[in-house]
């Protein structure tokens, strides 16, 4: 298949295959384990439901009773899919891993709802992912011309099969010879017979933590999880280490050999919760820095500091407080749209952003406002809040974002628009203010952001996270986009 010519960009035209909504980075996926109490199940729900803005497309949870693992999974929020006690009822033991999914590959189709599972030789294995393999697709094509059946179109099952064909007897070492073949970013748990086993990639790229509840022990993508159900935050997984946790207690090994540390930078810009602690950095205190150091670079005189709700807020904070300017809620988020409200029709559909957000007008009518938001991705969003700004009879409206611009995609496990799709690919700074509408825009610099973050600047030689998203700079090869052939998987239709 020969790539044609790409489409003239029109970021106010969505692609029909990516929605609008792509206007703002998604959410990756979250992870939830816990091992020794009766309550797993009840547990990894609260747990889940702590991690739901990592994922808000699908759920599951696998326990295990020291006989038979159970089952439950389920497209929907988890309130939805667990709040009913005769569910949790059903999924006995002691012993859970679950997971919130966003699809960042695969699609959505229900074969693709995690944790997935499989019988092996030496019994059952459950395994929950977050991130991406950035190898799979080679993979997969290889463990298929070797007689392999694939049962989903995520990259997930890549790590199955290559656990099933490993020659090696223990389960450990059969899963430190799979992950030894793949390639990219992830955090995973697994739930054996046996185990609970939590794994980091070697750059650390995507978060993993450990608590401790009593006498149970939790592996989680966040500390937030820990918070809701009381329990005390270990530490966190590192880079290339695998935790078991089993009836002895908790184990460490790290059978890779050490590689520079390339956390994801925005877990600290967007994703996380603001209120978890990652990597030994509190989101919201981290959020409120780079706010800061944004006033410092970029000020601008205005009478008021306005966040885009909810994702803006510490930001604005931190760069009222440095500036000296009074922030306000100029700008309302309704909370209650969910993913299943009814589209407006044609002759409305203008409205858009005001489903979510309107202006508080007594705040910002007649003054010079500075907006704060966290990212711009394809400008449509900002276009829109700027122009619900303006009307709402704001004299001069700048924006601020607490993040470099946005010039390449994540292939790390975040869902992002194509290269072409995003508006710092297209467009300096100047013409994306003029996209927009602004009557100024500013970015803080990858310097500042990392400042912001406590080092003197970024190494080039040794950035310290990743952070190709605004450098291009891929910390890991991206052997699946190396090839132009037809990348389709599957021609099992399922309905929507």
């Amino acid at each position: 298949m020969t790539r044609g010519t790409p489409p003239r960009y029109n970021p106010a035209v969505p692609n029909p295959m990516r929605p609008e909504t792509l206007d703002k980075f998604r959410e990756e996926c979250a992870l939830f384990g816990i091992y020794g109490t009766s309550d797993a199940a009840a547990h990894t729900a609260l747990g889940l439901h702590a991690l739901q803005h990592r994922g808000q497309e699908a759920s599951g949870i696998v326990t295990f009773d020291g006989r038979h693992f159970q089952n439950h999974r389920a497209a929907g929020l988890v309130g939805d899919i667990f709040g009913e006690q005769s569910v949790i009822e059903t999924l006995k033991g002691y012993a859970a891993i679950g997971h919130n999914r966003y699809a960042t590959t695969g699609g959505s189709s229900d074969r693709n709802i995690q944790p997935i599972f499989a019988d092996f030789d030496f019994g059952g294995l459950a395994l929950a992912h977050n991130g991406n393999l950035t190898n799979a697709y080679l993979l997969r094509k290889e463990l298929v011309r070797m007689g392999c059946l694939f049962q989903s179109t995520t990259d997930t099952e890549v790590i199955n099969h290559l656990i099933a064909r490993s020659n090696y007897s223990t389960v450990v070492d059969r899963v430190i010879d799979a992950l030894g073949k793949v390639k990219g970013a992830y955090s995973l748990l697994m739930l054996t017979n046996e185990a609970l086993l939590g794994v980091r990639d070697p750059m650390g790229i995507r978060p993993l933590c450990i608590g401790r509840l009593e006498d149970a022990w939790i592996v989680t993508s966040e500390s937030v999880a820990l918070d809701i159900l009381g329990a005390r935050f270990v530490r966190d997984v590192e880079p290339g280490e695998i935790v078991i946790v089993d009836g002895n207690g908790l184990r460490s090994i790290k059978p890779w050999a050490r590689q520079p540390r390339r956390f994801c930078v925005f877990e600290h810009i967007y994703f996380a919760r603001p209120d978890s602690k990652i990597e030994g950095v509190g989101v919201y205190e981290a959020r409120k820095k780079i706010g800061a150091e944004l006033a410092k670079e970029s000020p601008v005189p205005a009478d008021v500091v306005v966040p885009v709700p909810d994702s803006g807020v510490p930001a604005a904070i931190g760069y009222a407080q440095q500036s000296g300017l009074p922030f306000e809620l100029g700008i309302i988020r309704n909370h209650y749209v969910g993913r299943t409200f009814i589209e407006p029709a044609d002759h409305i559909r203008h409205l858009g952003v005001r489903l979510k957000h309107n202006a508080n007008r007594a705040l910002i009518e007649g003054k010079r406002v500075i907006l704060v938001d966290d990212s711009i991705v394809r400008g449509t969003t900002s276009m829109k809040i700027v122009e619900m700004v303006r009307q709402a009879g704001a004299r001069e409206v700048h924006m601020r974002i607490a993040a470099p611009p946005t010039t390449d995609p994540c292939f790390y496990g975040i869902d992002t628009p194509d290269k072409d799709k995003l508006l710092a690919s297209h467009y300096d700074v100047a013409g994306m203010g003029k996209f927009i509408k602004v009557d100024s825009l500013a970015f803080i610099s990858i310097d500042g952001l990392y400042r912001a973050m406590g080092m003197t600047g970024r190494d080039a030689k040794a950035p310290g996270f990743c952070d190709a998203c605004f450098t291009g700079d891929y910390p890991v090869s991206l052997d699946d986009q190396m090839g132009l052939e037809d990348r389709q998987l599957s021609f099992l239709a399922e309905p929507a």
